[in-house]
């Protein structure tokens, strides 16, 4: 029975050993299953080899994924916040170079069909999907390896989910950084398709389906990363802002034991999220105040929070209460 179970294993050890001079040829260990032997050709399985080096990359969170880009603020939005959106992405000097086809071009949107993390559409064109689990504790780079899958990927072809590798590039090395970042908010998902009126059957029973669960949401012109959105109950503000945490707490204390912290008749701040490193002050809104009815109100208070934010002193007894009572109603998305 030894000498069999030799002969088996003769195999699966050269087998390894090849993997392995692969692996020194080009410095990298491809990423195979935990029960496999690894690349490397030590002869032990991946998960007990550099699986573990992979496993301890993957638990590394980092805080703030989209910092480095353009409107990391409308990024954070578009992730956490807005159902149906879509922004044209400008690709950074040589990343198209190995691209299959045509030099694309690239859109991201909140969510596509199926948490795909991206499609290659038929006419070469890519849509990159914001809305996805992300594997590594680094969304940029599991978005960037998703838009890299793209890139190679055959027209008409959607892009698999998987493990990211540690160490692969993130969207700050793939994406223009002097390209402006405008997102276009929309009612539905029609630009999941070239052409949403011919969509028939099961194609059009999925895409009414999505329509009618998204929140009719709208991006506020007057100030930055601030979404109006409408519920059953209320309608809501929702501002992504890039000031530090605690600065931020700290001025919007002032404003709410000064009563300044309304965007209007009716309205309140209610508390705040944290979402990818920055945070989401958050207002309820009367149904009847639409986007449009937010648009001075909102410019006002960014006035307002600039000269607050500006304010060194220490704060009042009133001030720290009014500054707990947010630290208590916040909320962590990620």
């Amino acid at each position: 029975m030894g000498k069999k179970a030799a002969a088996k294993k003769a195999p699966q050890r050269s087998q390894s050993a090849t993997a392995g001079s692969a692996a020194s040829a080009t410095g990298t260990v491809p990423v195979v299953g935990a029960r496999e032997d690894c690349p490397c050709g030590s002869g032990r399985r991946y998960k007990a080899c550099h699986g573990r080096e992979a496993s301890h990359a993957v638990q590394e969170l980092v805080h703030r994924p989209f910092e480095g880009l353009a409107g990391e603020a409308d990024w954070v939005a578009l992730r956490e916040l807005v159902p149906a959106a879509t922004v044209p992405l400008k690709l950074a000097a040589g990343v198209a170079d190995s691209a299959t086809g045509d030099v694309p071009s690239v859109t991201l949107a909140t969510v596509l069909p199926l948490a795909w993390p991206a499609l290659r559409r038929q006419d070469g064109s890519i849509l990159l999907g914001l809305q996805t689990q992300s594997a590594s504790g680094d969304l940029s780079r599991d978005l960037a390896d998703a838009l890299e899958l793209a890139l190679a990927a055959e027209p008409g072809a959607p892009v698999p989910s998987r493990r990211t590798v540690p160490g692969g590039r993130r969207l700050q090395d793939l994406l223009d950084p002097a390209a402006e970042f405008v997102p276009a908010v929309h009612t539905g998902f029609e630009f999941w398709l070239e052409d949403a009126e011919s969509a028939t059957g099961e194609v059009a029973a999925s895409l009414e389906r999505a329509n009618a669960s998204a929140i009719p949401t709208e991006k506020l012109a007057s100030v930055d990363a601030a979404y109006w959105c409408a519920t059953p109950d209320k309608n809501h503000l929702r501002w992504v802002m890039t000031i530090p945490e605690e600065q931020l707490l700290d001025a919007l204390a002032r404003l709410t034991a000064a009563d300044l912290s309304s965007i209007g008749a009716d309205t309140r701040l209610v508390g705040s999220f944290r979402a990818h490193g920055l945070t989401v002050p958050v207002w309820d809104l009367p149904l009847a105040m639409t986007a449009a009815d937010c648009e001075k109100p909102a410019a006002e208070f960014a006035e307002r929070l600039a000269g607050a934010l500006k304010d060194d002193a220490p704060l009042t007894g009133e001030e720290r209460r009014a500054r707990a009572n947010l630290v208590n109603r916040q909320v962590t998305l990620n």
